[in-house]
Parts: C-alpha cells; sequence; structure tokens
C-alpha cells in the first residue's frame, strides 16, 4: 500500500474535510439512542407534546446533518479515491514507457496491462471504501462502548464475549482470503494473456481449424479462475451472516439480562434505557461490521497495490545517464567497435565481435539466415538493447552517453513488424514528426510509393487505420512505416526487412526514390532479398552471430561462400 498512501499526500485537504464530515456522520448517530430514551422515558409518559415536538426536532435536525455529512463524505471520498487510481494509473503508463525489452518480458504485456487496469481498480473500490468507514467505525466503537457502559456496565458485559468473537471470524476468514487473492490476480493475468493471444492470431487459428480447441483451452483457463474465485466468496460471504448472527444473539442477550436482572435483583430497566444500550450495542456491532468488510476487501486490494508497486519500483535496465553527450559537429556517423550482445538468460552471443563504419551518404546491408542476429544488430542502434561488450557510437558518441530523446530523434527506425496506429494516415505519418506540414507528409508518402493506395482510400489522409493497421494490407502496412519514417528527416535511416511484404516492381521503385531522399543520411537496411541490397555500398554477412563475409555484392561473391550461398538461391547467373 506504499504507493497508494504516497498518492494521498496529494489530497490531504480532501482527506481533512472527509475527516471532519465522518465526524459528524457518527456524532449524529451516537446522538440519537440518547434522544429516543429521553422520548420514550421522559417525554411520552408525561404527556409533555412540547418536549416531544422539541425532542424530535433534534432527532431530526441530527439525521438531516448526518445526511448531510455522508454525502459530502462520499463525493469526497470518490474524488479522491479515483484521483489516486488515475495517478497511479498514469505513472505506471509512463513508467512503462521506458521499459527496455527486457522488463517487460519478465512482466508479460498482459500482466502490465491487468496491473494497469484491473489491479489499480480494485485499489480504487478499497480506497472508496476505506476512507468512509476507516474513520467513521474506530470513533463509533470506541464511543458507543463508553456510552453504552455510561448507561448501564451490568448490560454492556455481553460486548466481552460479542467484540472477541467477531474477531476470531475474521482472522480466520483472513487466512483463508489473503493467498486465494494473490491466486486470482495471477489468473487475470492468465485469462488477459490468452485472450491477447486469441485476437492477435484469431486468421491463424481459423486458418488451420483450431477454433474449437482453442475455445476449449480458455475454457479450462476460464474455469480455473471461476473455482478459485468461487472460493474466496464463498468464504467471504461467510463474514455478514456470521456477524449477523453474533448481532442478534447480543441484542437477544441485553434483553434476557435486563429481564433477569429486573426479575431476580430488583433492578429495574425503562424501556428508553434497554432501547438506548441496544441501540449503543447495534452501533458497535455494525461498526465492527463495516471494519469486516473493509477487512474482507484488504487482501485482494494489498495483493493488487502490491503488484503495482513491482512495476512502478522496477528501473529499466536502459535508462538516462546523470551527464549526458551530443556531438553537433558530425552528423550520421555510425560506428561498432568490436560490439557483442547476449540476450538476458542466454548462454550463446546472438552477437559476437561485429566491427564496421558506415557514414552519410552510404548504405549498409546486413544479410544472414534466419535467426541469425541481423534484427539484433539493428536493435543496438537505437540502444533498444544495451551492448554486452565493445560500443555502438553515433557520431563518435557512444549510444550509452546520449539522452536517449536526443539519440532516437537523430533515427528513423522501420521495424520488422510494422506497427500502425489507431487514428488516421494522416496521424500515423505524423508520428514520425509531429511538426511535419501538409507537404512534408505527403512527399514522404510519395517516396514511399503510398501515394496511389491513399488517394484511392475515402477521406485520402483522413482515412481511419484501425488498431494495428489490420484494415491494411502488410504491404501498405510497411509502406506507411516506411513514409513514417521518412518524415523525420533523421540523420540515420534504419530498416529491419522492411520491404520484404513489397513486390519487385514496387520495391525497386520504393529504392529508387529513397536513394535521392536518403542522399546525405546513413542507411542500414536489413534484408532478404539480394536484389535489394545488391547496389549497397557495403553488406555484411551474419552467420550464427559472427561476420562471415563484408564488403560489396562482387567482392563477397569471390571471398565468402555463405553470400555466394545466398545469392545462388535468389539470383541466376545472368542476375549476378
Amino acid at each position: 500500500m506504499k504507493c497508494v498512501f504516497k498518492e494521498l499526500r496529494a489530497y490531504v485537504k480532501e482527506l481533512v474535510l472527509i475527516v471532519l464530515t465522518v465526524l459528524g456522520t457518527t456524532l449524529s448517530a451516537l446522538a440519537l439512542p440518547s434522544l429516543l430514551s429521553v422520548l420514550i422515558d421522559v417525554a411520552i409518559p408525561n404527556e409533555d407534546m412540547a418536549m416531544v415536538i422539541k425532542v424530535g426536532g433534534f432527532m431530526i435536525a441530527f439525521v438531516i446533518f448526518g445526511l448531510f455529512c455522508g454525502v459530502v463524505t462520499s463525493r469526497l471520498s470518490a474524488t479522491v479515491s479515483m484521483g489516486v487510481g488515475r495517478n497511479l494509473r498514469s505513472k505506471i503508463f509512463n513508467k512503462v514507457q521506458y521499459f527496455a525489452q527486457e522488463e517487460i518480458d519478465r512482466f508479460s504485456a498482459s500482466s502490465l496491462i491487468t496491473r494497469t487496469n484491473n489491479d489499480i481498480s480494485q485499489v480504487q473500490v478499497f480506497l472508496n471504501q476505506c476512507l468512509r468507514i476507516a474513520v467513521q467505525a474506530p470513533i463509533m466503537c470506541v464511543c458507543g462502548v463508553v456510552l453504552a457502559i455510561k448507561s448501564s456496565p451490568q448490560l454492556s458485559g455481553v460486548l466481552v464475549i460479542s467484540i472477541p468473537l467477531m474477531a476470531v471470524v475474521l482472522v480466520a476468514i483472513a487466512k483463508i482470503a489473503v493467498p486465494l487473492s494473490t491466486k486470482i490476480q495471477t489468473k487475470i493475468d492468465r485469462i488477459n494473456l490468452v485472450m491477447r493471444e486469441k485476437l492477435t492470431g484469431v486468421r491463424v487459428i481459423r486458418a488451420f481449424g483450431t477454433v474449437d480447441f482453442e475455445s476449449k483451452k480458455f475454457d479450462e483457463i476460464n474455469r480455473d479462475y471461476q473455482k478459485t474465485n468461487k472460493k474466496l466468496q464463498r468464504t467471504t460471504n461467510l463474514v455478514m451472516p456470521v456477524l449477523v448472527i453474533v448481532l442478534s444473539f447480543t441484542a437477544a442477550m441485553v434483553m434476557l439480562m435486563a429481564a433477569n436482572q429486573s426479575l431476580n435483583k430488583g433492578i429495574d430497566y425503562t424501556i428508553g434505557e434497554v432501547m438506548a444500550i441496544i441501540q449503543y450495542i447495534m452501533q458497535i456491532m455494525m461498526a465492527v461490521i463495516m471494519l469486516t468488510l473493509v477487512f474482507v476487501m484488504l487482501p485482494r486490494a494489498s495483493t493488487a497495490a502490491k503488484r503495482a508497486l513491482e512495476v512502478l519500483e522496477t528501473e529499466p535496465s536502459i535508462k538516462n545517464k546523470e551527464n549526458t553527450k551530443d556531438n553537433t559537429q558530425k552528423r550520421g556517423y555510425l560506428t561498432f567497435k568490436n560490439v557483442s550482445f547476449t540476450y538476458p538468460g542466454a548462454d550463446v552471443p546472438a552477437i559476437q565481435g561485429l566491427s564496421f563504419e558506415a557514414k552519410p551518404g552510404e548504405t549498409t546491408a546486413i544479410i544472414g539466415g534466419t535467426g541469425m542476429g541481423k534484427s539484433t544488430v539493428v536493435n543496438l542502434i537505437p540502444r533498444l538493447y544495451d551492448v554486452t561488450e565493445g560500443q555502438v557510437l553515433v557520431d563518435d558518441v557512444d549510444v550509452r552517453d546520449y539522452d536517449m530523446e536526443v539519440l532516437r530523434n537523430k533515427i528513423g527506425f522501420v521495424p520488422q513488424k510494422a506497427v500502425l496506429f489507431a487514428g488516421t494516415i494522416d496521424s500515423n505519418i505524423q508520428f514520425g514528426d509531429r511538426n511535419a506540414d501538409e507537404d512534408r507528409i505527403e512527399e514522404a508518402v510519395k517516396i514511399a510509393q503510398s501515394y496511389d493506395f491513399v488517394m484511392k482510400k475515402e477521406g485520402g489522409f483522413e482515412a481511419p487505420i484501425s488498431q494495428g493497421g489490420t484494415n491494411v494490407s502488410g504491404g501498405q502496412r510497411q509502406r506507411l512505416a516506411i513514409a513514417r519514417a521518412i518524415v523525420r528527416k533523421p540523420e540515420i535511416y534504419v530498416f529491419d526487412d522492411s520491404f520484404s511484404a513489397l513486390d519487385f516492381k514496387t520495391d525497386k521503385s520504393l529504392r529508387q526514390a529513397l536513394s535521392k531522399e536518403t542522399g546525405d543520411a546513413t542507411v542500414v537496411i536489413v534484408a532478404q532479398r539480394i536484389s535489394t541490397i545488391i547496389d549497397a555500398d557495403r553488406i555484411i554477412v551474419i552467420e550464427n552471430g559472427q561476420v562471415a563475409g563484408m564488403g560489396t555484392h562482387k567482392e563477397l561473391l569471390e571471398s565468402c561462400d555463405v553470400y555466394k550461398e545466398i545469392v545462388d538461391s535468389q539470383m541466376s547467373k545472368e542476375e549476378k
């Protein structure tokens, strides 16, 4: 709950008002039994109408005052709890923005979504209830005990049995509820993970006819969650019946004790006194019941808060140094110096001993078999991962010494899987540069060979793009992602197999247009097609994470067997 307490500091004024209004509600409730006793024992027997009106007026006034305080408390509690929830969600979202892939893999995307939504909602609901009850219940309980003892120490003795009995029930239920609450949050993570997989891979599932299999798989997970949740609900649902029985038992005991003392000991209690004591005891028991409701909610809320705190306290493995650097004298120079990289938990390096230098106006291509480390190389440039050994330099400055925002503004990155965001074509391209005007956006679209299909869409540049870009084809998605990088006018262009979904004609046209646009920039291309990289100034052949060859197309045909095998598999003798 540490993260919740930190957020509450911003609501000191509201918390003070909550305490004051809760005190008002509590005091008005505690005043009613005494007034009722006076009404029953004095005003009505004496047929004193003036006193009846006076006491009745006070009772109505206290009820209205208590109602007013209760409404204010509810509004303030909602304001504080919703505000804390909003702030925690924002902090988690902003924290995750700077997580490296290592942290995202550790938590999993589905768990991060659950922690941001479901877990924070649990905290909100608990906090809303707690703010109203945490102050009111203890005050009502203590004051109720004092007033009950003051009215009749003998009859109040029943509390010695009732309150410990309630405590035993609460402790027993808590021991079962706490571990179940932790399991439930984990199972919600699992449901979100499976659901996300199914929605993402729905086409594959349908294509392979495994809809029934996946439905059964989800049903098993769903039933497992239902079973655990059912067990928790059954446990917590025992609270109210048990407490109501204890409450009824207490009231009955008070009346029996009053009757016994009146008959056997000659102690006469008036109806008003007995009613007042019962009312006080009822208020004490209701206070305990209210605390019990909070207590029942506490395990799950506490688990949810801990899960949120785990995210907030996790430090990104990749972050800015205190003193960052920049080089304004150079633009677009990229250098790898004996770079090696090993993924967390892996035994074998993905990249080992890679060195090369790329200058503005040059195109460096990286080629190799699947899983050989090509994408790993380009992911090190914008510092999506940090090197294990060696250095990656941009403009002669180690990328680890840059402010990450400054570094990434120098780079136009097109990932292997083209990602578009919900919005319009215009907003997706402007994602590369929020200050880009319409002419620049149109120019970028033309260079990326996207202008024709954009203009055919209803609305043109304002045509909607669904989440993930599912309403456009793979090739269109790639070209829009390329246009997004072009509109930035970066120093370094990085294309991670970004032409794979394009036909040969479009690929050639795009490369020709791109060569004019990137004349003063450094270009790094990861590709599978030889035709895409044949004219590159430098081709790096990666085999098992190591450099198998480096040079131009002609040089590698003579010196690199791995490259020659790739070329032979794709091109005829005449094309070579």
